[in-house]
């Protein structure tokens, strides 16, 4: 473990500390966050106004416009919600509220993270090698990611993959250390439904990952091999099969959903109990929840692949087997609206995006129903129905439950409290903004837009529905403009914010019971937990029911 003695750049750069490791990947994920807005931004600009000079871009060619789009995916995935929901909040949570004073593996904890950091850098740097960024789309199909034989593969592509696959092997280290430290380390007294919910969810999503991501690293390696030394394991003209490696893609691609869904899920968990006041509705249920979505994420795969020519007999199954892998979700949403039923509702800042997240992940769910049945899917795949529908899903968890969390934990990380004034603002630009851009892509989808087109001046039928495409990148850029509220508001609140004592919240989950921010070693004397994490007295008579700077989930060992 780290000593205190330690001069800054050991402390922050060379830390072996869980909380120091959890912020660095916080960090890192908000700044690759900018790059992918920038990336957003400039492509949204070009289908809105196509071939315009665009104020800090400038003139977007084809092949720059794909390779925005690509890596604006792969940013957000696997270099934002992935470091921010798992390797963030998993470092920083995962000792704190077991009662742990560190991980098990610290220094292979700080070695993923600075495999990520690498990895991060060789994704930025692909942009500036010959010939550019990687432009195949995020999925890295071939043959746009791979030409087999007859033509090497550009830099940046090979540069991409190689970048993927060194997230991948942090990840996997941090996995190891998420889930040996949550089953071994935990305080005395703390048996396993003791255990919070969001702490079980980022172990859940850390087997999860463990156990998906075998095939895709298998792939990604033969997919160097195309580009770099001309074999053709996904080349047609060469005996390959590019279908071979949508298999191997979204064995690992499906599963992953529900590796950044299920931390996102226990951060809403954590903050509705607290402002409401109740206890978490069906602990065990949702816990066996959780645990059967994470088994049938394995059997829902081949729906991304209705008509990449698998057998018409094996999508029936498919449909089949993603009907029912919505029916755990829903459940777990309606455990979490029984959890608010007869609360003391707080509307604060973090509550407000906990509540706004289950409302938009609900319409990512409703409207994926329809790209599960394999007959509607003929249609509505590859149009901007799918990219709509997928960002109903994944912005509310790549974007509002890391909001959730950052300013709910923003006191116990920092000591000090964030404005809620500002957070409120930035909160409903936000949402208001994020509604306008993807509802009007729902009607650009059912009208049949294709993804994936740098302009559509040339399909007047399209064409006609231009407006949609200038309103939707207006309220991008307005949402992109409120993020600078958000970090005003973060890092002035870092440096000059009210001072927040111990458990500003009322929480009652062990993290709370330490100093903001926790010291080295989190706790001075090991705790004792004699109970669960979300047991709370009558709403009506909470408001004296313990003192601020002190929760009743544990006791110091005397």
């Amino acid at each position: 473990m780290a000593s205190q003695n330690e001069n800054f750049f050991l402390k922050y750069f060379w830390s072996t500390d869980h909380k120091i490791i959890a912020l660095q990947y916080m960090f890192t994920g908000m700044a690759m966050a900018l790059i992918g807005g920038y990336f957003a931004y400039a492509f949204r600009m070009q289908l809105a106004f196509p071939g315009a000079e665009i104020p800090l871009v400038g003139v977007v060619t084809p092949h720059e416009y794909n390779a925005f789009v690509t890596n604006h995916g792969t940013i957000m995935i696997f270099w934002v919600a992935m470091p921010v929901l798992i390797a963030a909040f998993g470092n920083y949570l995962i000792p704190l509220m077991i009662g742990a004073d560190d991980m098990v593996f610290p220094r292979l904890n700080r070695l993923s993270y600075q495999i990520f950091l690498l990895s991060a850098i060789i994704l930025v740097a692909s942009f500036f090698v010959p010939g550019g960024g990687f432009g195949g789309a995020w999925t890295a199909y071939p043959p746009l990611s791979a030409d087999g034989a007859y033509n090497l593969t550009p830099l940046g592509a090979s540069m991409w993959v190689t970048a993927v696959a060194l997230e991948f092997v942090a990840f996997l280290m941090g996995g190891i250390n998420f889930i040996t430290t949550a089953m071994n380390s935990r305080a005395p007294g703390m048996k396993a439904f003791d255990v919070p919910i969001v702490i079980w969810f980022i172990v859940i999503a850390s087997i999860l990952f463990m156990a998906s991501v075998g095939p895709l690293i298998a792939g990604a390696i033969m997919l160097l091999f195309d580009q770099q030394i001309g074999t053709g394991y996904f080349d047609a003209r060469t005996g390959g099969d590019p279908v071979l490696y949508q298999h191997l893609f979204w064995f690992f691609g499906h599963p992953e959903v529900y590796v950044v869904l299920l931390p996102a899920l226990g951060i809403v968990a954590e903050i509705i109990t607290v402002f409401s006041r109740k206890k978490l509705f069906a602990y065990k249920i949702v816990l066996y929840t959780a645990i059967a979505t994470g088994v049938l994420s394995f059997f829902v795969w081949a729906h991304h692949q209705f008509i990449a020519g698998i057998d018409p007999r094996m999508a029936n199954i498919f449909t089949v087997t993603t009907v029912l892998i919505s029916i755990p979700i829903a459940e777990m949403c309606f455990v979490y609206i029984a959890t608010l039923y007869g609360g003391s509702i707080r509307f604060t800042v973090p509550m407000l995006w906990a509540l706004a997240f289950m409302a938009e992940f609900l319409i990512g769910g409703v409207t994926g129903i329809f790209l599960g049945a394999s007959g509607a899917d003929i249609y509505f795949h590859d149009t901007y129905f799918v990219l709509a529908h997928f960002h109903y899903t994944f912005f509310p968890i790549a974007i509002i439950a890391v909001f959730a969390g950052i300013t709910y934990w923003f006191p116990k990380m920092f000591g000090r409290m964030m404005s809620e004034t500002a957070g409120k603002v930035h909160f409903w630009i936000t949402i208001l903004t994020f509604n306008g851009i993807f509802i009007p892509l729902f009607v650009l989808g059912a009208w049949g837009q294709h993804r994936r087109i740098y302009s559509y001046e040339h399909f007047p039928d399209l064409w006609e529905l231009q407006p949609l495409r200038i309103f939707a990148t207006t309220c991008l850029v307005i949402m992109l403009l409120a993020q600078v509220i958000f970090l005003v508001n973060f890092f002035v609140s870092m440096l000059r914010g009210k001072k927040a004592g111990n458990n500003p919240w009322r929480a009652n989950t062990l993290e709370w019971t330490v100093p903001s921010p926790p010291p080295h070693g989190n706790f001075e004397t090991l705790p004792v937990v004699h109970r669960g994490p979300y047991e709370y007295s009558h709403p009506d008579h909470d408001e004296d029911f313990w003192p601020q700077d002190a929760a009743p989930a544990a006791e110091s060992a005397s």
